[in-house]
């Protein structure tokens, strides 16, 4: 059987010759899609790098990957895809669910030995520690999960989907945005992603704990935990403990102001500086 390659774009600053790698990881049922314009006005930023923007596993145009369907194995799809195209990142970029997939490919290259050249990783509103048991049934993934389950396929108009998740109790914002991962099949638009993978990817991504590799020296790894201002997904706890990390530790927490979970939409310009400051 062929390799499973991602679904992918390379970005590149017009005229630029990069020197440097980025990958870009989205959320669980977004895409590549989401993040396109942010990794343009990234490259124009920094003309050195280029940005692979991905679709992960069973999302978007990444159809037919081998089991298991587990953050690791999302983590494993990049370093597959980085040596289809003989590049090696040096910087990861991960939204939400993307998150925990860079911060496993970190955990990946550093137990191999693997971090030269050193490794920057950027993880965007994502808690680096399991989710509650009590929570995670009434987490909004989750519920949009078991909400989609329901609804009929396909649809003979896209935006269909926002009145009907709309009368599931989810916000206009969140139903619209919903719009943008349906695709035009023959017979009507359909989700471009597979509800149940991505209901495996979220039970495992509410397991993981990713502490330890934030709190634990390692030379050449940086790790960058962006927590939009007014995202609720960070514990008061949580954040204590991430301002508390020993000197030297690889972590290092920053606040994004006038940003909700969806950063690079709320405040793109905000996160661009964020990012051209520590690349």
């Amino acid at each position: 059987m062929a390799d499973f390659i991602l679904a992918h774009d390379v970005v590149e600053a017009p005229g630029a010759a990069p020197t440097r790698t980025a990958v870009l990881g989205h959320g669980i049922l977004g895409n590549r899609q989401n993040w396109r314009s942010f990794a343009r006005a990234l490259v124009q930023r920094r003309p050195e790098l280029r940005v692979i923007t991905v679709d992960h596993r069973h999302h978007g145009d990444s159809v037919g990957a081998p089991p298991p369907d587990t953050v690791a194995a999302c983590a494993a799809d990049i370093d597959q895809l980085c040596a289809h195209l003989g590049l090696r990142a040096d910087v990861l970029i991960g939204h939400s669910f993307g998150g925990k997939v860079v911060l496993e490919a970190a955990r990946q290259r550093a137990a191999a030995g693997a971090l030269d050249p050193a490794l920057t990783v950027f993880v965007l509103d994502a808690p680096p520690v399991p989710g509650a048991a009590a929570d995670r049934d009434d987490h909004e993934v989750a519920r949009v999960l078991r909400a989609l389950a329901t609804l009929p396929q396909p649809l003979a108009d896209r935006q269909d989907v926002v009145g009907l998740l709309i009368q599931r109790g989810f916000s206009t914002p969140l139903a619209r945005w919903m719009t943008t991962n349906l695709g035009k099949a023959a017979d009507g638009w359909r989700w471009r992603f597979s509800i149940d993978a991505c209901t495996r990817l979220i039970e495992d991504y509410f397991r993981l704990d990713y502490m330890d590799l934030l709190a634990t020296p390692r030379a050449g790894l940086v790790l960058h935990l962006v927590r939009a201002a007014r995202s609720d997904r960070w514990s008061p706890a949580l954040i204590d403990a991430l301002d508390a990390l020993p000197a030297g530790a690889p972590g290092h927490l920053h606040l994004l102001p006038e940003a909700g979970h969806w950063l690079h939409a709320d405040n793109p310009s905000g996160l661009l500086d964020l990012l051209d400051l520590e690349l």
